[in-house]
């Protein structure tokens, strides 16, 4: 397990949190194949108000990232969700977001801007992430997870410094692992 520190995101949003920010413990936890439990199935309605699963990529690496469009470190970590997401599409793997404490129309201007394409859940309700408390629960926004083609959690990431190659080889570790 790497631990790297970091500052993450709580309480902000646009539905009228009172905002602030605290401390995240910034690891990335990695959990062996022996030792992996089932994530949650992530529903809810997507960014256009169409109801979303995700049974639909039941066989697939799915890698699902906890964020707001009003959250610092997520803004900052969005341009390497893309570029990984873009990198692996044709590899297996899915990305999906879960938003928390915005609305619609600012997540999809800011996935406009960045060029964001895989869908997000919104879940004000925290309802989807919550489901991983069984597993490993998300600590800060933003938390990815990293969900291997068994449907299992494999890699928990809380870093407000997540980069395209740590992503990526994270993947790596998974899929490798899934043949």
């Amino acid at each position: 397990m790497a631990l790297v520190l970091v500052a993450g995101c709580s309480g902000a949003g646009n539905r009228g949190s009172t905002g602030g920010y605290v401390t995240a413990n910034g690891q990335i936890t990695k959990v062996d194949e022996a030792d992996r439990k089932p994530a949650p199935t992530l529903e809810g309605e997507d960014l256009e108000g169409r109801p979303f699963t995700s049974k639909t990529y039941a066989g697939k690496t799915i890698v699902v990232n906890v964020w707001g469009s009003w959250c610092p470190p997520c803004r900052k970590e969005a341009p390497a969700l893309k570029l990984v997401a873009d990198e692996y599409a044709d590899k297996g793997v899915q990305f999906m977001g879960i938003l928390v404490r915005d609305d619609a129309a600012s997540a999809k201007a800011f996935n406009r801007k960045v060029g964001i394409s895989y869908p997000s859940i919104d879940d004000y309700s925290n309802r989807n992430s919550l489901g991983f408390a069984s597993s490993l629960p998300a600590q800060a926004i933003p938390t990815t997870w990293i969900i291997d083609s068994q449907g299992r959690v494999a890699v928990r990431i809380v870093s407000e410094n997540l980069t395209a190659s740590t992503l990526s080889g994270l993947i790596d570790d998974v899929l490798a692992g899934d043949k």
